[in-house]
């Protein structure tokens, strides 16, 4: 094996793909967060109202 060369490592491209797996994660993400948001924003509003089920 040869060391490369500092040139030559200025030369290497490197590259990034979006695949179907980054793009179902990232939703799942924005899912999750946007369920949280709503539950959250739900339980605030129950408890202003007042209208919380006997336990």
């Amino acid at each position: 094996m040869s060391e490369v060369g500092q040139q030559e490592l200025i030369q290497i491209v490197g590259g990034i793909s979006v695949s179907g797996t980054l793009i179902n994660s990232f939703s799942t993400v924005l899912k999750t967060i946007f369920s949280f948001g709503r539950s959250l924003g739900s339980a605030i509003r129950r408890i202003s109202e007042n209208t919380l089920c006997p336990l």
